[in-house]
């Protein structure tokens, strides 16, 4: 066997104890210890000999089993050293925590002694404290009796004594004579009147020495002198006659009468009665007193905190008094000159000096001053604040926020008497309808004498606003509407007594009749300037009722006073137009406007005056119902002029078609008939609906223009069904017959209306029965859209061909009569047969399907677009 000798060092080295307790790797153990032997191996020129590998590993692993046996001895022996000192650690914790519980419970001994101690010691404090509160209480009555028996005498020398001793001295004498006066009330003594009369006459005098030491101090500007007399007469009666004499002596109120007129701000004064100007911002003599108030403010909120005992108090009183005098008269004055302009310079003076005085009360709330009394009687601080209570508004025991609600109260104050109840919104309301009435002076003229001497136009409008004029009723709504409407009547020039003003007989110009959208824009611009400021300057609870009265006024003004002016003179205009003239379509333009100004109105509606009356259910109820009523109000008029001006299109149209020649489509010289390609009616009647079809896709829009445009074709197809009735027609003529047919076909189609298209195929093909050989007559008509309608009917038409006298015996015997009179009655058209108009059985066939299953119902109705929120806003 190999012994362990034969090993080379390194591998000896390696096999060595300390090798294996760190980071050990097995791989790199056996390869380094077959480095050396592969290395002789490889120099070796013989074949591979394993022996020294065997010899060398066979040591190898009996050195290390000797080393596992030596580490196991070590093991067992640590091991056994570890239970050992574990045994006697746990002695020793068991040793320490049987100490502990010693001490511990030592210690609670201890404490129960001490506490006892303590509270016996407590008591005793307690006692003291009573006996020595009962000592000093006892010392004092006896000195009050001494100074009270010492007044009775008239001898006062110990109080003026003690007043000579210094600060201590004078504020010893304010407690004494505040305890006397207190004592000398309820004294009951035959001398006690006299005494009573001794110690006030006393007190008189110490608290105007202290005045006058206090005034001669703040002359001098000693603000240490200054606390100790504003200390002294605090705890003497509470300090206010110092804080009234600070106030009423700053130089910030002295000889501080402001004028309007030192300050003139030419360009806001100019331009502040004008709608279209923007609204002033500042106004330099207001910005000038801002300034000042801000940089005393700043000033004498150090001064106040360093000489008067509670700053948050005198500071209140300070600042009402600049309130209550600078800023209000200034104010009044702004106000005053504005409203000798107009309430509309009014309404603008009264935001601004809001708006400003808003960010000055933000800014003075910075200078929010703590409480720095020292340590004093709560009877002293509550006696403070009952003395000021005559001069201030603000109470209570916490004055973390005493400036800053002072602030928001006599900010609130200060704007009360001009916003309080009806006062502003009936001014505002008032500014809006001379607005407006001024606007709209001018267009109300004009209608008034486009209408003198006819019939009335306006007694629809002039008795709406005559009536809301005249309305009583108590609600703050009803009577600012009314205001509204008055001044409109007024002011327009629509009331009795000036319908018959000379003023009518000015020149007016064409213009000024016209709807416009500036206006419209206009109005609506200026309302919502109007409702901005109602929004700023109203409490936040009553912006929906508010919205809603300046609602009405608009209504009243762009609806009642603006558009269905426009639209009843056009209706006038219509009624007492000459029938045999052609019609004017500039009506349709007035329609235009209308809808229009109306969706815009309609859209400042919905996004702005709704969400202001989000807060209130019953108000925005309220306002949609209005805005609903006054929207139909408009599209029934509009219906009434559209339907006037169809009307006068249709008579046209009929005039027209009655000068239609018996004879044009029975010619006689057929060369003649050939070189025309329109009869003058077909031309006349083609050329006035183009003008309408340009008229309308100019003017009317949507659903509108379908509407307008199929009354005019179904109307006019009526008017042909019954015209071709009336003529008589040659072969030759059912060629021009065909032709102006063709030519009404084309013209209607390029309405784009899809029902008017069939009916108008209907009428091509009805024509054609003119053209068509008799002998194929009878199948033609049973084809098509002639096929869906009693052959019977047809007859007076075949009644107008020229050759019906040669084949009607032989057309009839087709004919089972039978049949058809059971067919009439069944469609509920007995009656009529061979002589209703087909125009009328068209109509009561419109349920029915034709063609490609498009239906021949006509719409109706002119509707205004942009209202479709409110419907649901309710």
């Amino acid at each position: 066997m190999q012994h362990y000798g034969d090993l080379d060092p390194a591998t000896e080295e390696q096999l060595r104890l300390d090798n294996f307790e760190g980071k050990f790797d097995v791989k790199e153990f056996v390869g380094s210890i077959s480095e050396r032997l592969i290395t002789q191996s490889k120099a070796s020129s013989g074949p591979f000999d394993p022996k020294p590998f065997i010899r060398t590993f066979e040591a190898v692993v009996d050195k290390l089993i000797s080393v596992r046996k030596d580490v196991q001895a070590k093991t067992e022996q640590m091991e056994k050293s570890v239970r050992v000192a574990e045994r006697e650690y746990s002695k020793k914790m068991a040793d320490l925590n049987r100490g502990f519980e010693a001490v511990g419970s030592s210690f609670s001994t201890m404490e129960s002694k001490m506490n006892e101690v303590g509270r016996t010691a407590v008591r005793i404090g307690e006692q003291l404290e009573s006996i020595h509160i009962e000592r000093q209480r006892a010392q004092a009555a006896h000195d009050l009796i001494n100074y009270y028996n010492q007044f009775s005498r008239g001898d006062t020398s110990r109080l003026d004594a003690l007043k000579k001793e210094g600060r201590e001295g004078r504020s010893q004498v304010a407690v004494i004579l505040r305890r006397l006066t207190t004592v000398a009330r309820e004294v009951d003594l035959p001398s006690a009147d006299k005494t009573r009369e001794n110690i006030d006459k006393y007190c008189e005098k110490f608290e105007k020495d202290m005045i006058y030491l206090f005034d001669r101090c703040y002359r001098k500007g000693d603000p240490k002198l200054m606390h100790h007399c504003a200390q002294t007469l605090l705890d003497f009666n509470g300090g206010a006659s110092c804080v009234q004499i600070y106030v009423n002596q700053h130089d910030f109120f002295m000889n501080k009468v402001r004028d309007t007129a030192n300050h003139s701000d030419d360009l806001l004064w100019n331009t502040v009665t004008k709608p279209d100007e923007c609204p002033p911002k500042t106004e330099s003599g207001l910005a000038e007193l801002f300034g000042e108030i801000r940089a005393t403010v700043a000033q004498e909120s150090q001064i106040v905190q360093a000489v008067f005992p509670n700053p948050p108090i005198v500071m209140q009183v300070f600042l009402q008094r600049v309130f209550a005098q600078s800023i209000q008269q200034y104010m009044e004055q702004l106000l005053t000159k504005g409203s000798s302009l107009s309430d509309l310079a009014y309404l603008r003076i009264l935001q601004l000096v809001h708006n400003q005085t808003s960010n000055l009360v933000e800014d003075l709330k910075a200078h929010e001053l703590p409480s720095i009394t020292p340590s004093k009687s709560s009877l002293e601080l509550t006696e403070f604040r009952r003395v000021l209570s005559g001069a201030t508004t603000v109470s209570g025991t916490s004055t973390a926020s005493v400036v800053s609600a002072m602030l928001e109260n006599a900010m609130a104050e200060l704007f009360v008497p001009y916003i309080e109840g009806q006062k502003y919104l009936d001014r505002e309301s008032k500014s809006l309808g001379e607005l407006y009435a001024g606007l709209l002076a001018n267009f109300t003229r004009y209608h008034m004498r486009m209408q003198k001497g006819k019939s009335s136009m306006f007694d629809r409008m002039v008795d709406r606003l005559g009536a809301a004029a005249a309305n009583t009723t108590t609600s703050g709504g009803s009577s600012t509407s009314a205001q509204a409407a008055a001044l409109i009547m007024r002011y327009g020039g629509i009331s009795s007594e000036r319908m018959q003003d000379k003023s009518l007989e000015e020149t007016v110009r064409e213009e000024d009749g016209l709807l416009s959208i500036d206006v419209a824009e206009k109005m609506l611009k200026w309302h919502a300037e109007a409702v901005g400021r109602c929004v700023e300057l109203t409490p936040q609870n009553d912006v929906p009722k508010n919205t809603f009265i300046l609602l009405r006024v608009l209504a009243e003004a762009i609806s009642a006073a603006y558009l269905e002016t426009a639209i009843d003179s056009a209706i006038a205009r219509l009624e007492v137009a000459d029938p045999k003239l052609e019609p004017s379509l500039q009506p349709l333009e007035i329609l235009r406007s209308v809808d229009l100004i109306c969706h815009l109105w309609q859209q400042y509606t919905n996004m702005a005056l709704f969400p202001l009356a989000a807060s209130s259910v019953t108000t925005r109820r309220d306002m949609t119902i209005l805005n609903n009523q006054t929207v139909s109000r408009t599209e029934g008029a509009a219906n009434t002029l559209i339907q006037r001006i169809t009307d006068a299109i249709i008579t046209w149209l009929s005039l027209q078609l009655s000068k239609q020649k018996k004879n044009d489509f029975k010619p006689r010289n057929d060369d003649l008939s050939f070189a025309r390609v329109n009869t003058e009616p077909c031309v006349s009647c083609c050329e006035i609906l183009e003008k309408v079809r340009d008229a309308a896709i100019q003017s009317i829009s949507g659903k509108n223009r379908e509407v307008f445009l199929t009354e005019i074709g179904v109307s006019f197809h009526s008017l042909l069904l019954d015209h071709l009735r009336k003529f008589p027609v040659s072969a030759t003529g059912g060629l021009m017959l065909a032709k102006d047919l063709k030519s009404y076909q084309d013209t209607v189609a390029s309405f784009n209306i899809p029902a008017l298209h069939e009916r108008f195929e209907f009428i091509r093909q009805l024509g054609n029965v003119f053209l068509v050989r008799p002998e194929i007559l009878r199948s033609y008509i049973t084809e098509n859209y002639l096929g869906r309608i009693d052959s019977a009917l047809l007859k007076p038409y075949l009644a107008q061909r020229s050759d019906w006298v040669q084949f009607e015996t032989r057309f009839n015997e087709n004919v089972d009569v039978e049949d058809v009179a059971t067919d009439i009655a069944s469609k509920g058209l007995k009656d009529r047969f061979k002589m209703a108009r087909l125009g009328m059985i068209v109509k009561d066939l419109e349920g029915l399907k034709l063609g490609e299953g498009i239906s021949m119902g006509i719409p109706s109705g002119f509707s205004i677009g942009g209202r479709g929120m409110n419907n649901n806003s309710a």
